[in-house]
């Protein structure tokens, strides 16, 4: 109850979060920093609950290359393998004399056939693996049409293109201290309109004897700007209006604070509306930090350098 004490009565929660009070029911955080949902879904087998699709536009890129790579081997492989079955027999112009010889020209037989290139030195004679080459075929023709599908998904796949600081600070400002943090496009030639930015306070307090959480949508000093052409640092001043007012970084612990973001803006590059989250727990909540500037005047003065690796770089705060 002496935590719950420390919340400014004036304070509303926000019980629009989509987000349980029972505090019983999470585990770790709400949001990763990379903006997904901590949350895993049981009760329904995996099959119903997977969407490979789905998955694979959102695979980092080395990943996505993997599994392409891994399921063209592993076709051609098994395609292959009921070739070898059939008989090295049922086909012309092999020429290979040792077992591993003769399965290296089927194989690449596979590749030739799966991709329908068909270079005609090896060629099926018999029934058998005429009609398993005929299937392969259209295996192979269906499966680049869905590669085609989710290349261009992921190419065409609207981002903001946003990196935040690792850490988000207690710190100064003017007459109080605030709340803050900050985060800059990092793409070249792309720039955010409309950008609009949302903090939501997540904490545990007693109340009626039960640990529950409560959400607070946090007032900002600006929570839109007309462009993201710079970086842009988010500041919650810690005043009478604040949830946040008196806490240390013991009662952040306590209260187990979590921060999670919601930036909006138009990407003119994509003509759309782009959004991208993260969060801050209470372990990435500095005190008495402030951020360092990111950006200076070009050696021949004729632009402005945005220092991206700066990003999240701080230095001690002068306490007042």
């Amino acid at each position: 109850m002496a935590l719950l004490k420390r919340i400014n009565p004036f304070s509303r929660p926000n019980n629009d979060t989509g987000f349980g009070t029972n505090a019983n029911g999470y585990g770790g955080r709400f949001i990763n920093r990379d903006g997904s949902y901590n949350i895993r879904r049981e009760g329904r087998s995996f099959m119903h609950r997977f969407n490979i699709y789905h998955a694979l536009l959102n695979v980092p890129a080395w990943q996505f290359a993997v599994v392409i790579l891994l399921f063209y081997f592993s076709i051609n492989l098994l395609y292959s393998g009921i070739y070898w079955w059939l008989g090295a027999d049922q086909f012309q112009g092999i020429i290979g004399k040792t077992a591993w010889e003769r399965f290296k020209e089927i194989y690449f037989f596979s590749t030739e056939t799966f991709t329908t290139v068909g270079y005609g030195r090896v060629n099926p004679v018999g029934d058998g693996v005429n009609v398993v080459a005929a299937v392969e075929a259209m295996t192979g023709f269906l499966s680049f049409a869905v590669a085609t599908g989710l290349i261009y998904g992921r190419f065409s796949k609207p981002r903001a293109h946003l990196l935040f600081s690792d850490d988000a600070l207690v710190a100064p400002y003017q007459d109080k201290s605030a709340l803050m943090f900050r985060f800059a496009s990092y793409k070249e030639n792309q720039t955010l309109n409309n950008v609009e930015v949302q903090v939501t306070l997540g904490l545990q307090v007693q109340e009626n004897g039960n640990a529950v959480y409560k959400f607070y949508t946090l007032p900002l000093e600006r929570k839109m700007v007309d462009s993201l052409a710079m970086n842009w640092t988010v500041v919650h001043p810690i005043d009478e209006d604040s949830p946040l007012l008196g806490f240390t970084a013991q009662d952040m612990e306590t209260a187990d604070v979590e921060l999670y973001v919601t930036v909006r803006g138009f990407n003119d590059v994509y003509a759309n509306t782009v959004i991208q989250r993260t969060s801050y727990t209470y372990q990435e909540i500095l005190f008495n930090r402030k951020f360092v500037p990111m950006y200076r005047e070009s050696d021949n003065g004729k632009t402005t350098v945005l220092e991206l690796h700066h990003l999240s770089k701080t230095k001690e705060a002068e306490l007042r």
